[in-house]
């Protein structure tokens, strides 16, 4: 693997990307939707530079370069967190009667069938 080469070439790749990102205005940088063509062009890019300098790909010397390429895009784009709440109480214990209810049937018609297994 010509690590050296690939380090040459890989810029290469996020200077396109970033011409690309020109384009989309970047109040929608968070939205995949809108660039999602012009990141598979990057990661193509990127995959065919470190496959030219025989090396595997993702490696970590790319995975770097692509890690550093988000941070100049990406990084305002965190994820919020889901809070999680309770269903309402009616819903719940409705939720948790039925399982109950239809355990006690269960073990109900076990016995009764146990106990008429002569006349079966």
């Amino acid at each position: 693997c010509n690590e050296s080469l690939m380090l040459e070439k890989l810029p290469a790749c996020g200077k396109s990307f970033e011409e690309m990102m020109k384009k989309v205005d970047s109040k929608k940088w968070c939205n995949l939707t809108e660039f999602i063509m012009y990141y598979d062009n990057f990661t193509q890019c990127t995959e065919r530079e470190a496959n030219k300098a025989r090396c595997f790909w993702p490696n970590p010397l790319a995975e770097g370069f692509i890690t550093g390429i988000h941070k100049q895009f990406f990084s305002n784009c965190t994820s919020e967190k889901v809070h999680w709440e309770d269903p309402p109480d009616e819903i719940l214990i409705t939720l948790i009667l039925i399982p109950v209810m239809l355990t006690c049937a269960m073990i109900t018609l076990v016995v009764w069938c146990s106990k008429r297994s002569d006349i079966l």
